[in-house]
């Protein structure tokens, strides 16, 4: 069964129920300079959930660009080639 599918369903049911419930609700929000009046809840909710998924992404970045760049400093050892005058289990 497509789970991902019926996941999405069942969440974006839940959403809808709870723009239901909050419609009449509204807020203001102020900016410091100025304020916006009347704004319905659930949009209050939505667009901070956006805008901080849309902060962590340089944190996101930074950390992939971290993981993959090469490490500078000491030089790589090579691992040691066990040759064939190496006694048993590669001690000498």
């Amino acid at each position: 069964m497509p789970w991902r599918l019926i996941g999405l369903i069942i969440i974006l049911a839940i959403l809808l129920v709870f723009i239901g419930f909050n419609l009449e609700n509204t807020c203001a929000i102020s900016f410091g300079f100025t304020s916006i009046d009347n704004v319905p809840v659930y949009i209050t909710i939505f667009a901070s959930f956006v805008l901080g998924m849309l902060m962590s992404v340089p944190f996101l970045i930074s950390f992939a660009m971290r993981k993959t760049a090469p490490k500078k400093g000491k030089a790589e050892e090579a691992p040691p080639v066990q040759g064939a005058d190496d006694g048993p289990y590669g001690i000498d």
